[in-house]
């Protein structure tokens, strides 16, 4: 039987490797594996859709199954989650010492629906009671001018999002104190620098994002995998036989990490990194699946509809083939 060619652009991380490496392979397909970074594949996938099967960014990908226009169905392979207390950068001059004294502040954000954003703005929201329409947003590159939205948005009124000058980056805003704080997936090249005056809001992040953990359950989805809509019309097996290798691949990965005998990560005490995880967060302490991720994926669809990004709640399961919520089992 003849397989089926298949372009699958995703990061190469370890929870994907053996994809890449064919370890895990998507049975009945003949694959052609892309390394890309995530902002690359999100542009090339939503504005292009060049890939058959592509890592998607949550937020984008539920601004176009709300608005009816998704050129892919999602499987609820989680590819990249990320706590993002650690994305709020500010200015240490400006006496900014709680997530309260954003009130009134100019904040900029490379893109205003980019997932780590949406989770920020509602942990402020929930836990902190700050509205987007209380902040001053800037959009613009971190470190390249000219960014801008890669999906069309229509925010609420009251919301001030303005496009920063074409010459100028976020990063460098932030060094020169144009701007009070930024929210961001990827520390600021100023930060990494140590440019005086420039910080996180959260210096000992891992502390603040294990007690949010502990509080809400909620371990943030930022990325998940879509399979070209007109792919799984032609071959309805497709999503669970994608889904299946991404969740073997996820294995591999775990088993790797607890390998003490060789060390998969290049960190000396990595085994008690995770064992350490495991005690905060539980043996399955990255789930795929949506009944195993329901409270989170539905605070996110929740934030995204509150600040208008989608123009309805998006409900969990419609972001996924059906066929890859009812797996069999032996």
């Amino acid at each position: 039987m003849r397989k089926v060619p298949l372009t699958l652009a995703v990061k190469d991380y370890d929870r994907t490797k053996a994809i890449f490496s064919g370890r895990a392979p998507i049975e009945g397909c003949d694959v052609v594996p892309l390394a890309l970074d995530a902002e690359e594949c999100f542009h090339r996938a939503i504005k292009f859709q060049e890939f058959d099967v592509a890592e998607l960014s949550l937020s984008s990908y539920a601004v176009t199954v709300s608005r009816g226009g998704n050129a892919y169905i999602g499987i609820p392979a989680f590819v990249s989650r990320v706590f993002r207390h650690s994305g709020i950068y500010i200015r240490t001059d400006r006496g900014i010492n709680t997530p309260e004294d954003l009130r009134g502040r100019t904040v900029g954000v490379p893109e205003y629906q980019i997932t780590a954003n949406v989770w920020i703005r509602g942990m402020l929201k929930d836990d902190f009671g700050i509205g987007p329409e209380e902040i001053h947003w800037r959009r613009g590159g971190i470190e390249q001018p000219g960014r801008d939205e890669r999906s069309p948005i229509k925010l609420p009124p009251g919301i001030d999002l303005q496009q920063v000058p074409d010459d100028k980056t976020l990063s460098g805003m932030l060094e020169k104190g144009e701007i009070d704080a930024m929210l961001s997936a990827r520390a600021p090249s100023c930060f990494d620098r140590g440019v005086s005056n420039v910080g996180r809001l959260y210096p000992d992040f891992k502390t603040v994002e294990q007690d949010y953990f502990r509080r809400t359950g909620f371990f943030p989805i930022m990325h998940l995998i879509g399979i070209r809509k007109t792919l799984v019309e032609q071959f309805p097996w497709l999503p669970v036989n994608v889904y299946k290798a991404f969740l073997a691949a996820k294995n591999i990965a775990l088993t790797e990490l607890n390998d003490i005998g060789q060390l998969a990560a290049t960190l000396p005490w990595a085994i008690d990194h995770y064992n350490e995880t495991r005690r905060v967060m539980g043996e399955d302490f990255w789930p795929y699946g949506l009944e195993e991720n329901l409270k989170t994926l539905e605070a996110f669809s929740r934030y995204h509809h509150e600040q208008g990004l989608s123009v309805r709640t998006v409900a969990p399961e419609e972001l996924f083939a059906h066929s890859t919520l009812d797996l069999s089992k032996i």
